[in-house]
């Protein structure tokens, strides 16, 4: 047992590493007046946390990119056949293997959020400090430990419930608990958190959690439950606090100037320097990971988790979108160079990646800015991970009015982001005005898929849908069966816990 405590607290001192100097230095959004005194002595350890949650295995790696993206029709691994081979196999064609290492990555980066979460609820409450600073960076630990439950839940269904500081190993060798318990613990961590953490911050802490990211976090939590009536209640509390809005054009959303937009409920903080141009410490692999795989200038990155031609055929004729979620390429110079080649917009270019990948684009959704890879490096490690937009609160809301009944409501919200969408140009993106509610559901299942292209939840939409086998198998992905909605425990956490853990079924 001594060893599986090791692994854990390894893999957190090892994260531990990129310690969360960006929000050091630029304070993670906001208007808090009540001077500096924000976290007394744990704000350190809380931020600590933030460097984690941009780490390659939960949100900025292949090993995300993986479980959260890869699963679904819309996107495929990408690259080169031979680059990765077992990720494919594994998460483009469900064929699950419980020693796969992305899978012990995932669990135990998201345990280590856990345990560094307990470390700080724990401190807090036996420190006398109860100051208000304090109880926002408690609060801050409650949305951490929910975050990171909430991959747990979805990725491998019943998982140990560890709701308390580890100070001897074998308090974290416990049996799994059943799903339902794990979400009463995330209902309760997200209603702790919204009580204490502020509506906004100040500028100088800009990306650090808020009320509406717990209230959003917690809506989608609901959402992936359906359970419809909790859903509409949060999310249009976010809509109708008016911190939010859609304002900001859709072509800017993921650019650089678009990062800490109006529309962004949370959003990782990343950077680059001149003296740490392409540093995980103060940045992440996001787009690194998922840039152009070329030589030269055009070596961007790996050339992972790439949109398919199923995602490209379903956005509608004329949708804006489109061009702003797939990154357009050629394999060679003679390609780019030839009549009708696409260029990217903003910058007019025409990459050239390896005539060897197998993806027909990338995302767009990463794209970086020319001038600024000019200044850093090609690998884009300033990208700022968007986690919650406020254009998926829109949805949560207008799915779950439709569910409850409430058409009118749900055309209203679905409408909002269609608008958006839209920019002005009336002959595109047609008004939905059926009040049919199977009619409704399908036209706003579509628009999240569209709108959310390649931004995590698509494979976990279909399967709260139950829809999942059915899509995926007219996508071509035909080894999908009901038990692929989960994944095996790690092979490695079974063993290091003599039989405590218990395999998920059918593995």
């Amino acid at each position: 047992m001594k060893r599986y405590f090791f692994i854990i607290i390894t893999s957190f001192l090892l994260l531990s590493q990129y310690s969360c100097t960006d929000l050091l230095e630029q304070n993670p959004q906001g208007q808090w007046n009540e001077g500096d005194a924000i976290g007394g002595g744990f704000e350190a350890a809380v931020f600590d946390i933030y460097a984690q949650l941009r780490g390659f295995h939960i949100t900025s790696g292949n090993t995300a990119f993986a479980i959260h993206t890869f699963r679904s029709e819309d996107t495929e691994k990408g690259s080169t056949a031979a680059d990765g081979s077992a990720f494919a196999l594994m998460y483009d064609d469900f064929d699950y293997n419980t020693g796969n290492g992305a899978l012990g990555s995932y669990w135990t980066s998201n345990y280590a959020i856990i345990h560094a979460a307990n470390n700080v609820i724990e401190n807090i409450e036996s420190s006398a400090d109860a100051g208000e600073g304090t109880l926002i960076n408690k609060a801050e630990a409650h949305f951490f430990r929910a975050f990171a439950y909430f991959n747990l839940v979805r990725a491998f269904g019943e998982v140990p419930l560890i709701d308390f500081k580890i100070s001897d190993a074998q308090e974290a060798n416990i049996p799994k608990s059943p799903a339902a318990d794990i979400y009463a613990l995330i209902d309760a961590d997200l209603t702790t958190a919204t009580e204490y953490l502020p509506q906004t911050w100040e500028s100088r802490y800009i990306g650090r959690l808020t009320w509406g990211a717990a209230r959003a976090l917690h809506a989608r939590t609901y959402m992936m439950r359906n359970d419809w009536q909790n859903m509409y209640t949060a999310s249009t509390e976010v809509i109708n606090s008016g911190i939010y809005d859609l304002n900001t054009p859709f072509n800017k959303i993921f650019r650089e100037d678009g990062e800490n937009s109006s529309e962004s409920v949370f959003e990782l903080q990343c950077t680059s320097t001149a003296a740490l141009p392409g540093s995980n410490e103060i940045g992440s692999q996001f787009a690194q990971v998922q840039g152009v795989r070329g030589a030269g200038q055009w070596n961007l990155g790996w050339g992972w988790n790439t949109p398919t031609e199923i995602l490209a055929d379903a956005f509608e004729e004329g949708d804006p979108r489109k061009n702003e979620t797939l990154l357009y390429f050629y394999r060679s110079q003679v390609e780019a160079d030839a009549p009708g080649a696409i260029a990217n917009e903003p910058w007019g270019e025409k990459p050239i990646a390896s005539s060897t990948v197998v993806n027909a684009y990338y995302n767009k959704k990463a794209y970086t800015n020319p001038t600024w890879r000019a200044m850093y490096t090609n690998g884009g490690f300033w990208v700022n991970i968007r986690i919650i937009r406020f254009a998926d609160v829109v949805l949560m809301a207008a799915e779950s009015a439709n569910e409850l009944g409430n058409t009118s409501a749900a055309l209203t919200y679905l409408e909002m982001v269609r608008s958006r969408a839209r920019g002005g140009n009336n002959a595109i993106l047609p008004q939905v005005t059926t009040t049919d509610q199977a009619q409704l559901r399908e036209a706003i299942r579509h628009e999240r898929r569209i709108e959310l292209a390649m931004e995590f939840d698509r494979f976990y939409d279909l399967v709260r849908w139950g829809i999942a086998q059915e899509v995926l198998h007219a996508a071509g992905k035909t080894n999908y069966q009901a038990r692929h909605a989960l994944l095996p425990i790690p092979q490695t956490e079974i063993d290091k816990s003599d039989g405590v853990l218990v395999q998920n079924p059918n593995y």
